[in-house]
């Protein structure tokens, strides 16, 4: 792109992530003259990944009361933007340019092609049409505000200056800092004047002091009930899914667990126990496992255990339990059976810590939501300066509600800025 010296800006959009392009798509919907810079050399790094790649773009709650109070204590303050451009309001825009979706578990709306890139083009697609013009590896080094001349300048790593009359910042947090989320544009904001809260990792895996981890690495136990316990005592408990990973566990229920579980690491010992059989109590789990055993009472044990969990994980847990895998079902001692069922009832596993900020889906912390005006995503205390996306302190859990965030303050900062 061209040297845009001396040409000043309607609107200088400063990050090309979801928040960011889909500002950039309705500010030059309006008519406005927009620039969206992107430090990295390609657009929407971080949104090709979300979902695992399939992306998870909003949850399936189009009343916007019950979809805020998913937002706990912030969903208040975004009832205005909502208002504007809520769930209904995503579906809307995205299928009416050509991506239908498919529901899955708990509300989760994905692209029908499962690819995040379906998602990342239509975007593209709707800016290119909207006249944004889009400047790629332009890292910015600084963005001050002449109130005088009501001017924005936006300084790049390459020394350029450039002019707007608005300035919407969609920079994110720290989570991923490989896509370009390294948190810059918290120190621009203070600079401006913003309070910013201590930016903090959430829904991220943990790590496990389990060193069989590893051997289980990418199996998937649905529908079981995951307990958060400090010192022995139970804090909460959720039915869910979990995946484990080369070093731990992750998934959604224990992504929406993390913030609670680094809290409590700083107290005490932490461990989750899984209910691996929720639907049964012990007694009738019990009468269950003794039912299997009488009707393949010739199989090896390993093998019989296999078809009600999978194989490496039924391995592990004999293991643990010092029981022969290779007994025959008819021949499995009363003591091992009560051991067994005790097990999957309580099996515990030990938290030891966080994976860092290059794991997380992502950050929490941000500008403090008292110095925005969330009918317009306008700053407070800078006119026409908009925050969107990760740049707001909100919590959120997995499941479509952070992209949702991004949409809603994205949307509703392009049709004011």
């Amino acid at each position: 792109m061209e040297s845009q010296v001396g040409k000043i800006w309607d609107v200088v959009v400063i990050g090309g992530g979801p928040a960011g392009m889909m500002a950039a798509a309705r500010a030059g919907e309006r008519g406005r003259s927009v620039l969206l810079l992107e430090k990295n050399a390609r657009l929407g790094v971080k949104l090709s990944m979300t979902g695992g790649g399939r992306c998870n773009v909003t949850n399936n709650k189009p009343d916007v009361r019950t979809m805020l109070s998913s937002y706990k204590d912030s969903g208040k303050f975004l009832f205005s933007t909502f208002m504007q451009h809520g769930v209904a309001e995503t579906i809307e825009w995205f299928v009416a340019r050509g991506v239908p979706f498919h529901e899955e578990n708990e509300g989760r709306l994905f692209p029908v092609t499962n690819s995040a890139e379906t998602i990342r083009e239509s975007l593209i697609t709707e800016m290119k049409k909207q006249g944004v013009a889009v400047q790629t590896s332009a890292a910015v080094a600084g963005v001050s505000f002449d109130a005088k001349k009501s001017d924005f300048m936006i300084t790049l790593a390459s020394g350029e200056v450039l002019h707007s009359k608005a300035c919407i910042v969609a920079t994110g947090g720290t989570s991923r800092p490989e896509t370009g989320s390294t948190g810059e544009g918290f120190n621009w904001l203070g600079q401006l004047g913003h309070t910013t809260q201590k930016d903090s990792l959430a829904l991220v895996p943990l790590a496990l002091e389990d060193e069989w981890v590893s051997r289980v690495s990418g199996v998937t136990l649905a529908d079981i009930k995951i307990s958060l316990l400090v010192d022995s005592k139970k804090q909460q408990s959720k039915l869910g899914k979990l995946l484990f990973t080369h070093v731990g566990v992750s998934g959604p229920t224990v992504l929406n667990m993390s913030s609670e579980v680094a809290n409590f690491l700083e107290g005490g010992t932490v461990t989750l126990e899984l209910d691996l059989f929720p639907k049964f109590d012990e007694g009738a789990l019990r009468a269950h496992i003794n039912e299997h055993l009488a009707t393949h009472s010739n199989r090896k044990l390993h093998n019989v255990l296999a078809e009600l969990l999978p194989r490496a994980f039924a391995t592990i847990i004999l293991e643990l339990l010092a029981i022969d895998s290779e007994t025959p079902s008819h021949s499995v001692r009363s003591e091992d059976r009560a051991k067994l069922v005790q097990f999957l009832k309580h099996f515990p596993l030990t938290v030891k810590g966080l994976l860092g900020s290059d794991k997380a889906i992502v950050s929490g912390g941000g500008v403090a939501l008292t110095e925005i005006d969330f009918k317009t995503m306008g700053s407070r205390l800078v006119p026409h300066l908009y925050l969107v996306g990760d740049m707001l302190d909100i919590d959120r859990p997995s499941g479509g509600y952070s992209l949702q965030l991004c949409w809603s303050t994205g949307y509703v900062a392009g049709d004011h800025a």
